[in-house]
């Protein structure tokens, strides 16, 4: 899997989420980027995880995964 398909596969474990996640609570949130990503097959380190899943549960709106994992 190219770095481009990686990031593709996991914007869209992000925006599925943030679809139905708004008001769930953050452990939800994490659980299910979880799920996501092993359907899709793509590994993240806890701290990128916890770190989408902040940002969903704050933004409430669309998540550039990009800019989350880039840290911007």
């Amino acid at each position: 899997m190219t770095d481009n398909d990686r990031l593709t596969a996991i914007q869209t474990v992000v925006d599925r989420v943030t679809s139905w996640q708004d008001g769930a609570t953050e452990g939800t949130v994490e659980e299910e980027l979880r799920r996501g990503l092993d359907e899709v097959g793509v590994e993240l380190g806890d701290d990128d995880v916890r770190r989408l899943a902040d940002v969903i549960q704050d933004r409430h709106g669309t998540v550039s995964a990009a800019e989350v994992l880039s840290g911007s």
